[in-house]
């Protein structure tokens, strides 16, 4: 249900997803986002897309079927990073564009992220994990439980991700932490797991490091369009983040220009409903380390 609060609040993605163009697991070109996101009045959109992988291991399963090598997805980013800024100063004064990417944090993805960052000077990062132990998990239901063996458990796996995210945050300082409890994605039972005590100490630790960083948390509704019954991030994490003054901003991680504001206003309304800051605050430039 859209309240008055809601309906007041501006039309904002913070993490505006992958475009096929550029992703192979997403369809549609990047001007075919922009303009979905003009004709719906949005305020500003974060185009986001992935970073290439540090090396040939860390290729998804479909851009091997594909014959796609490390080089190919850096030819792909370059060619993301021109279009995007293309767009920024095409759509200048009718919808507000910040060009980021997404990261990922496998072995070597940090040494690259700084690379990418000193080359390209994006306005902003949205840090994201989607492996663990240098395992993707994140891909679909196989890859989840491939991940959860190597780790020994669920648990273990959830463990190991808060682990692993929390040296992401500390050592990338991006500006957006990307859907902050992804690790949950194929867990029916994630919401008893999340508050195993050795787990929501480690969640914990990290809400409290991006605190104290003056990050932003990407609350993300691409989870809805999946069948979810709640974005990342989930309610007990939500409630937390807000008790500890952490800013929030929707993103609809949309894969297809048909998902761009796709389910961004029960996001928003969720995010009323905890009480959270509907003035969402742009990324900012990045702070020194």
């Amino acid at each position: 249900m859209v309240t008055s609060t809601t309906a007041a609040a501006r039309l904002v993605s913070i993490h505006g997803g992958h475009s096929g163009a550029f992703c192979r697991h997403a369809q549609d070109d990047l001007a075919a986002f922009v303009a979905a996101y003009v004709r719906q009045g949005f305020s500003w959109v974060g185009l986001t897309e992935h970073m290439p992988p540090a090396s040939d291991r860390f290729l998804f399963p479909d851009e091997r079927v594909a014959g796609l090598t490390v080089a190919d997805l850096h030819r792909s980013f370059h060619r993301y990073m021109e279009t995007a800024r293309h767009l920024q100063a095409a759509y200048r004064g009718r919808l507000e564009l910040l060009v980021g990417f997404e990261t990922e944090w496998t072995t070597g993805s940090a040494d690259l992220v700084r690379q990418l960052r000193s080359r390209y000077r994006p306005d902003y990062i949205v840090g994201s994990v989607h492996h663990v132990d240098d395992l993707n998990f994140d891909y679909d239901a196989e890859t989840y439980q491939a991940a959860a063996r190597a780790a020994g458990s669920l648990n273990e796996l959830y463990c190991r991700y808060f682990d692993q995210q929390y040296a992401m945050i500390t050592m990338l300082r991006p500006e957006v932490v990307g859907h902050f409890d992804l690790i949950r994605i194929y867990d029916p039972d994630y919401r008893a797991r999340l508050q195993v005590p050795e787990i929501w100490t480690r969640l914990r630790r990290n809400l409290e490091t991006v605190r104290a960083l003056d990050l932003i948390l990407d609350f993300n509704v691409r989870a809805l369009a999946k069948g979810a019954v709640e974005p990342y991030v989930s309610a007990p994490i939500l409630r937390l983040a807000v008790d500890l003054g952490i800013a929030l901003v929707p993103g609809d991680d949309s894969h297809a220009a048909a998902g761009a504001g796709l389910h961004l206003e029960a996001g928003i309304e969720v995010l009323a409903r905890a009480g959270a800051s509907l003035d969402w605050r742009r990324p900012g430039p990045r702070r020194p380390a």
